[in-house]
């Protein structure tokens, strides 16, 4: 059959008024996403202290300038806010006393002399019934057959136990730390990885993160930009995420050009 278009009329496509929808969407989620709470978050968090890359950590430190990206994509960061919403609201209807779940529970992991040198955050899930800290993730095909594979890098299982010393110093019990990948896909078909909550792993990173920090105060980058170089990238740095990336930048005070150009 044969679709016959009444006389008269035109389609979204032909007068581009689909595209023009289609802009608008794109500009108010991307605005709204940029200015959320989260977008606007200065102090270095439990998600990022296990960044493989120093130079984001000293950029995060300085709260320095990020590069102005007025089209970067939130669309993921979007999705990972969405879900996370609806898992809270799951295990709050679930135990909706919080006598075993504890959700969003926000912890400190370590109390700074200064509000820069904190480290706080809500941790997603507490089991208290198996003493387990547990976290969402939502990722794509590719990434979660490799966490399949090779369980997750250093920075989401630093972030675990981070959470894990964030529960003990909150009265908890922690003994378990999990990761919970989602899919991004329509089957849902998750990869959980589990280990022992490990104490030494979060203090080694916090400890790391004032190595950064002191290097910071006794070289001051911003007074002396050549000396940027001293806070390397790595190779495994997720560059295409970095506020700070700007592609063949050659001046490390304007920004980065990421880990595969220079380091």
């Amino acid at each position: 059959m044969t679709f016959t278009q009444p006389a008269g009329t035109t389609t979204a496509h032909e007068t581009g008024a689909g595209a023009a929808i289609a802009a608008m969407i794109r500009t108010l989620v991307i605005d709204t996403a940029n200015n959320a709470p989260r977008s606007r978050q200065r102090r270095i968090g439990p998600s990022e202290v296990g960044n493989p890359c120093t130079r984001a950590l000293a950029y995060k430190t300085l709260d320095w300038p990020e590069v102005p990206v007025a089209d970067r994509d939130p669309w993921a960061s979007i999705q990972g806010t969405a879900v996370h919403a609806w898992m809270a609201e799951l295990f709050e209807k679930r135990d909706p006393k919080g006598e075993r779940y504890l959700v969003e529970k926000r912890v400190t992991v370590r109390q700074g002399y200064t509000y820069d040198s904190t480290i706080a955050g809500s941790a997603d899930l507490y089991d208290r019934a198996s003493g387990m800290v547990i976290d969402w993730k939502i990722t794509g095909i590719t990434s979660l057959q490799k966490y399949r594979r090779h369980g997750p890098g250093d920075q989401y299982r630093i972030q675990a136990n981070l959470y894990g010393l964030g529960m003990e110093n909150a009265g908890e019990k922690p003994k378990r730390v999990a990761i919970v990948f989602l899919p991004r896909h329509h089957v849902l078909e998750p990869y959980v990885w589990v280990d022992d909550y490990r104490r030494d792993v979060a203090e080694q990173a916090l400890a790391r993160l004032d190595a950064i920090r002191e290097l910071i105060y006794k070289v001051d980058p911003e007074k002396n930009p050549h000396l940027w170089q001293l806070f390397p990238t790595s190779p495994q740095a997720k560059c295409f995420f970095c506020p700070w990336h700007k592609p063949h930048s050659t001046d490390l005070g304007e920004g980065c050009p990421g880990a595969t150009q220079s380091s």
